[in-house]
């Protein structure tokens, strides 16, 4: 190699680690100088939504929904999966054949796994 293809490289790593410097240290000079901190009751109050917070901020939330959300998304999602194969099925190897074989039977666990725990039963 010659040396001007390691002086374009150095001069493109500088660049690189440089130019994000510079705008950092540009960033961090107009805070310093443009806009001082001037700390006040009003800017470190909770602000929420306009509104003073009141009452308790916990609620109990039933999982079961989002349970049953993420196992439509998991298989929602899974079946997608499946159109590829459909459409090339003809030309596909039979080591391709398998590897989908492996896919659906492991979907199909899932499947069954969550109708013995009963997570596909709406409450």
């Amino acid at each position: 190699m010659h040396n001007e293809s390691f002086a374009f490289l150095a001069l493109f790593l500088a660049v690189a680690v440089g130019f994000p410097l510079a705008l950092l240290g540009v960033a961090q000079l107009w805070f310093r100088f443009f806009q001082p901190a001037k700390p006040s009751a009003v800017k470190n109050a909770v602000y929420e939504c306009g509104l003073a917070p009141t009452g308790d901020s916990w609620i109990q939330f039933k999982a079961h929904y989002y349970l049953y959300a993420i196992l439509f998304l998991i298989f929602d999602v899974e079946v997608l999966f499946l159109l590829p194969f459909a459409v090339a099925f003809t030309g596909l190897s039979t080591g391709a054949l398998l590897t989908m074989l492996v896919f659906v039977l492991l979907l199909a666990e899932g499947l069954v796994w969550a109708w013995q725990r009963g997570h596909l039963e709406w409450r």
